[in-house]
């Protein structure tokens, strides 16, 4: 995670990020951009998101339906 992190946190339009502990061997990390091209430019193939020990397995883009404080 200190590989990504800091080049998350420099993509264009991030706004935050949830990285997920691991279930059955799995994570999961929830990315916030301002806008869906930011989004698509900042998450794999086209970006640059390669660590030791992580895999990513898909990307899906979807809008913020909600929030809640």
């Amino acid at each position: 995670m200190n590989d990504i992190l800091p080049r998350v946190r420099s993509a264009p339009g991030f706004i935050t990020g949830y990285w997920l502990e691991p279930a059955d061997g799995r994570g999961l990390s929830i990315v916030l951009f301002e806008n869906e091209e930011q989004a698509r430019e900042s998450t794999p193939p086209a970006g640059d998101w390669t660590a030791p020990g992580v895999t990513i397995n898909g990307v899906e883009i979807r809008r913020v339906a909600a929030t809640a404080p």
